[in-house]
């Protein structure tokens, strides 16, 4: 029927979207290892070659339905675009450490940021994603220590703290949301406890020192 032949449409880009987010998500997955922060400007460079991609497919699956049955198929890709959030939030993160706008994400995805005009980014979807980047950070303030970078750990506390001052503002009616929001409380908790042991062996002071000194 014409409904099985669309479900398989829109199935198809979602999976070469996913797979674009995959191959995406390995490459950031790079700055967690031992010398991958010298290559994290490569690695965003890089990634923004990937988003080209990511606009393309979006193109393609815009075509497969009515503009105005967005809702009707949501379901189909909010995962990945979901997942894109994350890595576009990320992306940005890690090229000036400040938080994405929903509107700057539609952007770099190739949607529009306002519902009214077709094929958009969902303020869920975009919340969703940003609370995946803030588990990736509370991961990413541990092995910043190993790495032997103390000041890093600093600054990503400052940002989930405002972060999470944020969503403590929002009254989340999405169950799947709240859950997830839960879930930030104890991002909060790994890098309150790195920044807490670097307090302890005195490595903080060193940190705070060389970044007042870089600014």
């Amino acid at each position: 029927s014409g409904l099985t032949d669309l479900l398989a449409e829109i199935r198809k880009v979602v999976q070469a979207l996913e797979q674009t987010a995959r191959e995406m998500l390995t490459l950031l997955q790079g700055v967690h290892q031992g010398n991958g922060f010298q290559d994290i400007p490569k690695k965003c460079q890089k990634a923004r070659e990937h988003f080209g991609t990511v606009r393309t497919q979006m193109e393609s699956l815009k075509t497969k339905f009515p503009a105005d049955q967005y809702y009707r198929f949501h379901e189909h890709w909010r995962f990945v675009l979901q997942r894109l959030v994350f890595l576009a939030a990320f992306v940005v993160y890690l090229e000036t450490e400040t938080l994405v706008t929903r509107e700057a994400v539609a952007e770099i995805l190739g949607i529009e940021a306002d519902r009214e005009r077709g094929f958009h980014l969902d303020i869920e979807d975009y919340l969703s994603g940003v609370l995946t980047l803030a588990s990736e950070l509370a991961r990413l303030a541990v092995n910043s220590v190993t790495a032997g970078d103390y000041s890093r750990p600093l600054r990503i506390s400052t940002f989930i703290n405002e972060l999470d001052s944020g969503f403590r503002l929002l009254n989340l009616k999405n169950d799947s949301l709240r859950k997830r929001y839960d879930g930030l409380k104890y991002d909060v908790k790994k890098i309150e406890e790195v920044v807490y042991d670097l307090s302890i062996r005195g490595l903080n002071k060193d940190a705070a020192g060389g970044a007042g000194g870089e600014k």
